[in-house]
């Protein structure tokens, strides 16, 4: 990890180098909390925490800046936690392991945490920089972003004095945001009956892995395999053989395309050889649709014994039909931005466990009404299936404000930097943006950051030559507001 140290620029890099050191799961923040508590503390800083446990850092403008307004530098303090099945990591416990990858920065078999680690990052060293001229900054650190937006929802009052925010949690260096969309979960629970596994039948595990993955807002349109899908669509194939059903684990976070599935299920003696050649035919299948999405798309099918029980057979076609039939992925593409995905959803995860069979499922939309129509579609296909359904409270969009005075600011100081000009664009994907405005309607906001990839999956990486450019954006946009 001491590498990323001599990376430029080096107060950026660091600040993001101690963070990666301190386990930060989404509603675990209690260490990064603490962490900067202590940081505030030796750097002489005021420090205000609230009730939710989001964090604001305060330090007073530098000489000849008094007069202007507070500038809000805001990014979450909370990471996905994901991991290769192979790789041994405690998240809770252990440090990421970062390596340089070429032009990247990534993890060793995990999630990196740049989603926002860079972004928190970047907000220390300003708040650490004696060579940068300065308004009155705030620096606010908000807790599950990932799981929840909990902090947004829960920011305390008095926590935000500033006119202007600039938001750090975006993943594309030279583009800057001005909207996003809004997002509703989806969860159904099934409560199958158990019976003992039948007599006469052959038990298989069948896994799918190898998926790229990636964010649910930002990757759904790139066409990725969702690997719940996958394993439902070969289980439904199987249905006219008289498949039963032990297990069916997949995905995990509710904003993360899954990765890797698994299903146990059997089928009479006399059509298991039938069955083997469907589930071998049916990866040769896959494998080809997805060619140019999915290169590393692998599908296992291992013979098992010891199977005693088994899903009732009503349930396993209500559970298989459902998860077949639910939409997933690109349901509308907007017409009012172009080449921005209006509406989706993703079938994150589906879960076996003492309470039954726990489906999670994740709406997003950048219309309040599709966004609702969406997340009626899922639960319609669930009810129907017999499932309770539940829907979270959710989160409003952020819609675009083109005459906003510090998107102006970021624009030329990004022309006058770089000789380009930036795009401007809506994102898919979540940000807290729309729960600030909730609160402080008064905010002028923008969103800017390094380039990402593979961002909540362990493929994540952060692309080294654009954090300066991220620096240097942001330290002239603070300057100029």
């Amino acid at each position: 990890m001491a590498e990323l140290t001599q990376l430029a620029p080096h107060e950026v890099w660091a600040e993001f180098e101690a963070i990666t050191r301190v386990p930060r799961p989404s509603k675990k923040e209690e260490q990064i909390r603490n962490y900067l508590v202590g940081w505030a503390e030796t750097h002489h800083l005021e420090c205000q925490c609230d009730a939710t446990g989001n964090v604001v850092i305060r330090k007073a403008a530098t000489p000849g800046y008094e007069g202007r307004p507070t500038v809000i530098l805001q990014s979450h303090m909370d990471m996905v936690c994901e991991k290769n099945a192979e790789v041994a990591f405690d998240f809770e416990h252990d440090a990421i392991r970062t390596r340089i990858d070429g032009e990247w920065v990534r993890a060793e078999g995990t999630t990196l945490g740049a989603d926002d680690g860079i972004g928190m990052a970047a907000a220390l060293a300003l708040l650490a920089s004696t060579a940068v001229a300065h308004p009155a900054l705030e620096a606010l650190f908000t807790v599950d972003e990932e799981t929840g937006l909990t902090g947004a929802f829960g920011l305390g009052e008095g926590m935000l004095t500033g006119k202007y925010l600039i938001n750090l949690d975006s993943e594309d260096e030279g583009e800057l945001f001005i909207g996003c969309a809004g997002g509703v979960d989806t969860v159904a629970t099934l409560r199958p009956m158990a019976v003992p596994a039948p007599e006469g039948f052959e038990f298989f595990r069948v896994d799918v892995k190898g998926l790229l993955g990636g964010h649910s807002g930002d990757d759904i349109d790139k066409g990725r395999a969702n690997s719940n899908k996958l394993i439902a669509r070969l289980l439904y194939g199987l249905l006219p053989y008289g498949v039963v059903l032990n297990r069916f684990d997949g995905g995990n976070l509710r904003n993360a395309i899954p990765r890797e599935a698994f299903a146990i299920f059997g089928v009479p003696a006399e059509a298991a050889g039938d069955v083997c050649e469907r589930c071998r035919a049916f990866a040769v299948e896959i494998v080809e649709e997805f060619k140019h999405t999915e290169p590393n798309l692998q599908m296992a099918l291992d013979k098992i014994e010891g199977v005693q029980w088994t899903l009732d057979p009503v349930t396993t076609q209500m559970l298989v039909g459902a998860l077949v039939g639910l939409p997933n992925g690109v349901l509308a593409m907007s017409h009012a931005v172009e080449g921005l995905v209006e509406t989706s959803t993703n079938l994150a995860s589906v879960k076996f466990g003492n309470k039954g069979i726990v489906i999670t499922t994740s709406q997003r939309s950048s219309v309040e009404s599709a966004k609702r129509y969406a997340a009626q579609s899922v639960e319609a296909v669930l009810r129907l299936a017999g499932a309770e359904v539940e829907h979270s409270e959710g989160y409003p969009g952020w819609a675009p404000n083109p005459d906003s005075h510090v998107l102006r600011v970021t624009e030329k100081c990004y022309e006058e930097l770089f000789g380009v000009h930036p795009k401007v664009r809506a994102i898919h994907a979540g940000l807290e943006c729309g729960l600030f405005l909730e609160k402080y309607p008064y905010l002028d906001m923008v969103s800017f950051g390094p380039t990402l990839r593979g961002v909540h999956s362990p493929d994540e990486r952060l692309e080294i030559a654009t954090v300066q450019k991220f620096w240097d954006l942001l330290c002239a946009v603070v300057r100029s507001l």
